[in-house]
């Protein structure tokens, strides 16, 4: 497998850094694992010959963005942006269009895109992900919601695999995204390698999100958000509380949807697992009082959920 991975000024140093490890690691032990196993050629592609990341690690650049379609895989790390507004200034780079340029020549039947972060914004840019699933920064899913609506975002997912598309969470899932790439080679040796490399297995993103902290511009969820938190130990009913937001059901949910990726049943149960983990954290409550605090009427619900939660992260 020949595996391209872009480089551009300002991308994310940790990004590129971990997927070279892995990827020559991987290469450097199939031997051990199965010596039928081909050789992993990893390149770096860029719009000039040399690029500094965010660590200010400088790298040597192997091929120009001209020749990515000569790659199996071409992996996008992420831009080194923590904010949409960043995010979106970056997108308008010389050295992003060029990239972004170059993805939208690739062929989809000889070429497989991996991508990261907001590097997954630079491919959607491309317009190749309407109405492909796909994921990103769990912080950013708002933003990305709002630019690429035809996207079926999944932001609980650490690694999303759609056809010859791949996308990975937040910057640290470039880990979990290299793993992916060699596991399409060789189940055997993407394990060996987490074993050497001591990799935990985290296939969602779920336990890291905070949702205070999701950025969104629609007053109609903010309300809503404001509403359900100072409520959350009473029993939820949308219809009510549309009404008591002056707006309708079906108004309520398209906005939440659009804002969130959540329904608003779901968000509340987000909240309320938010809330429960905070309590048990920080008081002595017993489960059955912490229950009745997020609005359920006995601990075994409240379990069954955290215990659901578990398994998808």
């Amino acid at each position: 497998m020949r595996i391209g991975l872009i480089a551009i000024d300002g991308c994310f140093g940790s990004a590129v850094a971990s997927v070279i490890d892995i990827v020559r690691v991987a290469d450097g032990a199939r031997g051990d694992v199965d010596p039928r196993i081909d050789p992993i050629e990893l390149a770096i592609l860029g719009p000039k010959r040399r690029v500094t990341t965010t660590a200010s690690m400088t790298l040597s650049v192997d091929h120009p963005l001209s020749e990515s379609a000569e790659f199996d895989v071409v992996v996008v790390p992420a831009l080194g942006t923590l904010t949409a507004a960043a995010t979106n200034d970056a997108l308008q780079s010389r050295d992003a269009r060029s990239v972004i340029a170059s993805l939208g020549r690739l062929d989809d039947a000889t070429t497989r895109i991996a991508a990261a972060c907001t590097g997954v914004f630079a491919v959607a840019e491309t317009g190749r992900m309407h109405h492909r699933r796909a994921t990103t920064s769990w912080f950013l899913g708002p933003e990305f919601l709002k630019r690429y609506p035809t996207v079926a975002l999944d932001l609980d997912t650490m690694v999303v695999v759609d056809g010859n598309l791949v996308t990975a969470g937040a910057a640290f899932a470039h880990i979990d995204l290299a793993l992916s790439l060699v596991r399409s080679i060789s189940p055997d040796l993407a394990q060996h390698v987490a074993k050497l490399l001591i990799i935990d297995e985290r296939p969602s993103q779920a336990a890291f999100v905070a949702y205070e902290h999701l950025r969104h511009e629609d007053p109609i969820v903010v309300e809503f958000e404001r509403f359900v938190r100072a409520r959350l130990d009473e029993p939820f009913n949308v219809a009510f509380v549309a009404q008591s937001l002056g707006t309708s059901r079906r108004t309520l949910e398209r906005r939440v949807r659009a804002a969130l990726n959540l329904t608003p049943l779901g968000f509340v149960q987000r909240l309320r697992i938010e809330r429960a983990r905070h309590l048990s954290a920080t008081t002595d409550l017993t489960s059955a009082e912490i229950a009745r605090r997020v609005g359920y009427a006995n601990a075994e619900t409240l379990r069954s959920l955290l215990r659901r939660e578990r398994r998808r992260s």
